[in-house]
């Protein structure tokens, strides 16, 4: 049986691959920083903080997997794209990438994301499109990938590197925007957005978690774009929010300034993706959205109870 390392486990993209990953037969083990995971069957968790490179080499000597799966990174919104942990988790990514190979280990697939590209040229292709990052998250990912595709070549392990372009879905950060969005509209508040012109490229968290793993359980090499392939501006996207909770009139657009050189237009091919791997995904934007309200409205509610 493959034995899977999964980092980053308890994370939003993490904890959508723990049940795929069984499925395909893995055997899972899990790290965590907190210690306090709610059980899940068939997993077993390890709690390590990555970033001490004292604790790394226990964890991956602990369990001697064939496969690692490195979601693990710096992610709180707002700070994310420019914060100095972007260069920590670098360092502490190629320390754990090379121990997992010292140990054994034989296949690696690691996030990285569409942060790495050229967002000027606004279609986003592994082969065509040029990788231009313009901030320390996307310049580390780009560099991190790279490294871990040199590493990989001269260390005779295989590796893929998924480019995730934009998320929702249920368990995301409460501060991003389709999370923000439908929180308010809960509690019957005003929903304040950008002008929401801007186009881009949104995916499921389980369709993308569905697609990490089929990458992982296969021998595709390189970068894949994982996206949904369709293009839907902001206003659309949180206006849907609006008419599936029956009050749209709280959705406000204009209400805050878009970002400095926002670009206008980011959307993954995913060719490579559903060729390679014969993936789809399986929720349509209304399916997606209704299910992250339930998520949400289940946890207004239980809150209100408590």
């Amino acid at each position: 049986m493959s034995r899977v390392l999964v980092t980053g486990a308890s994370g939003f993209i993490g904890w959508h691959c723990l049940e795929p990953l069984r499925r395909r037969g893995f055997e899972v083990h899990a790290v965590s920083r907190r210690g306090d995971e709610e059980p899940v069957d068939g997993v077993t968790w390890h709690r390590a903080d990555l970033l001490d490179r004292e604790q790394v080499p226990g964890i991956v000597e602990a369990v001697r997997a064939t496969h690692l799966l490195h979601l693990a990174w710096y992610v709180t919104p707002g700070g994310l794209i420019n914060a100095r942990e972007n260069f920590d988790w670098t360092e502490a990514s190629l320390q754990l990438v090379r121990a997992f190979q010292e140990s054994g280990g034989t296949r690696i697939v690691a996030a990285g994301s569409a942060y790495e590209y050229d967002w000027r040229y606004g279609y986003c292709h592994e082969q065509l499109t040029p990788l231009a990052p313009d901030t320390a998250y996307g310049a580390c990912k780009r560099a991190l990938g790279e490294l871990i595709g040199s590493f990989a070549q001269i260390s005779g392990v295989s590796s893929a590197w998924p480019r995730i372009f934009f998320l929702y879905g249920p368990r995301e950060h409460p501060d991003r925007l389709v999370s923000s969005v439908i929180r308010n509209v809960l509690a019957q508040a005003p929903a304040p957005c950008s002008h929401g012109e801007q186009i881009r490229d949104y995916l499921h968290v389980q369709d993308a978690a569905d697609a990490v793993v089929a990458a992982l359980d296969s021998d595709l090499q390189g970068p894949v774009n994982v996206g949904s392939g369709r293009p839907i501006a902001l206003k659309t996207l949180v206006g849907a929010v609006g008419e599936q909770l029956d009050r749209p009139e709280l959705i406000q657009l204009g209400a805050i300034p878009a970002r400095a050189n926002d670009a206008p237009l980011v959307v993954a091919d995913v060719s490579l993706l559903s060729e390679a791997l014969g993936w789809s995904p399986r929720y349509s934007l209304d399916e997606g959205l209704a299910d992250t309200i339930a998520w949400w409205s289940e946890r207004a509610t239980a809150k209100a109870t408590a």
